[in-house]
């Protein structure tokens, strides 16, 4: 269990173990839907709450430990991306996005911005449920591993903090990522002067069962990298290598 940077409560735990206390909040705004997947979920033995919109589901997280959160994207008067971007940024829950869109660019988007699957309506409730065991059995793992990583890494004036997922620039300041561009920029530290393939990038980051494509880790390299030069020239720290993959170039210390 854990703190997040504005005080929300969030913790990791085995779906396996101890399920009544693990805490799933369901985010959609038609009750009927949120009945639906809150019935399948209680049947395993998940804690659940519900939630119709952003403000219900902070207030949920401000006083409550929440192990993960299934969002529908399209609530009413409201950006689900942008509330997906909120959590994410400040408790670091696991989020599985919902949505009757059926765009391929809002999975698209979703994804780039943290979330650890993606499900389309309409769905199969046990769908949700072998999913919802999937993303916590593989953030658990996750955090197992992060365990023996580094902590904290500087690289050419740069300073990142694993932990608090913190890039502190040359100059001190400070460049605001979404866990999965701190996803990518911890493999990037951890195999500096290697080139990466993409597939390998989407492995090292999520996990050998995410879906991901060759479009959404460019389009995320993109991201880390004008995020960080809007703060210092760190032009050439990350070079594409031409039907290969990425290597980060700087010299890295932990």
């Amino acid at each position: 269990m854990g703190v997040g940077k504005n005080g929300g409560v969030y913790s990791v735990m085995s779906p396996d173990e101890h399920l009544s206390s693990t805490h799933i909040v369901v985010v959609d705004d038609d009750k009927d839907v949120r009945d639906l997947i809150r019935a399948c979920i209680e049947l395993e033995g998940y804690k659940v709450s519900e939630a119709a919109n952003g403000p219900e589901l902070k207030e949920i997280m401000r006083h409550e430990t929440v192990h993960l959160v299934t969002l529908d994207l399209k609530l009413n008067n409201e950006d689900g991306l942008a509330l997906a971007r909120e959590v994410q940024g400040q408790y670091g829950v696991p989020i599985i996005m919902i949505t009757g869109k059926g765009e391929p660019i809002d999975r698209i988007v979703g994804l780039e911005l943290g979330a650890d699957d993606y499900i389309s309506k309409p769905f199969h409730v046990r769908e949700v449920l072998a999913r919802i065991r999937s993303v916590l059995r593989r953030h658990a793992a996750s955090t197992r591993m992060e365990e023996g990583k580094a902590r904290r890494y500087i690289f050419d004036g740069w300073e990142f903090d694993c932990q608090r997922r913190e890039l502190t620039s040359p100059r001190g300041e400070k460049v605001n990522l979404t866990v999965s561009e701190s996803a990518l920029l911890e493999v990037f530290l951890g195999n500096p002067n290697r080139v990466l393939a993409r597939d390998e990038i989407i492995e090292l980051t999520k996990g050998a069962s995410w879906f991901g494509n060759d479009r959404l880790v460019d389009n995320q390299v993109n991201r880390l990298k004008r995020k960080m030069a809007r703060l210092h020239a760190a032009e050439g720290l990350i070079q594409s290598v031409r039907s290969a993959g990425y290597i980060f170039t700087a010299l890295v210390n932990k």
